[in-house]
């Protein structure tokens, strides 16, 4: 009976240690989830304040078409105070008399923006960035959750209005010196 009554003890101070062990993990990855989502904000909150990082696109959303699927593809827009470069796939209609370059099949283009505007807004910065090139005007619209995650719309003169969802991060120097093929 002694013995029963030690058994019974030994396994309910294992099962309370195991429980207390468990316990502590989960607290563990808590804790660095929550140190992981203040990191990302703080690198967030720098690049925004640069106005210089780089968008990248997850997936692409067409006026009155499903998702698009980019992540196997090279594409981005690269933010600078004094550079917008749009390297961008569309899907969607273009209206009136498009004078498009022949090689130019997706949004392209590497212009100084006519207007460039950061506002926090409900937990979200927003930018605001207005760019004018030979053949049309583009205004785009990137709001960026504190943790990186945002999501980009552009309103053309020519086109149907199409969005981006994606992330943002730091300006590559290889990046913006790369030479990228035209899109088709």
């Amino acid at each position: 009976m002694k013995n029963i009554a030690l058994l019974i003890l030994f396994f309910g101070m294992i099962v309370t240690t195991v429980h207390s062990q468990e316990k502590s993990k989960k607290e563990i990855r808590k804790e660095l989830k929550e140190k992981q989502k203040l990191e990302d904000q703080k690198i967030t909150e720098g690049l925004v304040n640069s106005k210089s990082f780089v968008f990248v696109p997850i997936t692409a959303l067409p006026t009155g078409m499903r998702s698009i699927n980019l992540t196997s593809n090279n594409y981005d827009v690269s933010f600078q105070p004094e550079l917008i470069e749009s390297y961008l796939p569309f899907f969607g209609n273009a209206s009136g008399s498009v004078a498009y370059s022949p090689n130019q099949g997706g949004i392209k283009f590497k212009e100084k923006p006519e207007e460039f505007n950061v506002e926090i807004v409900k937990n979200k910065y927003e930018i605001k960035v207005v760019v004018k090139d030979n053949f049309d005007t583009y205004s785009l619209f990137l709001s960026i959750g504190m943790e990186g995650y945002a999501s980009l719309r552009i309103i053309s003169n020519k086109r149907s209005i199409i969005s981006y969802n994606g992330n943002i991060s730091a300006l590559k120097d290889s990046k913006i010196n790369e030479k990228k093929e035209p899109l088709d």
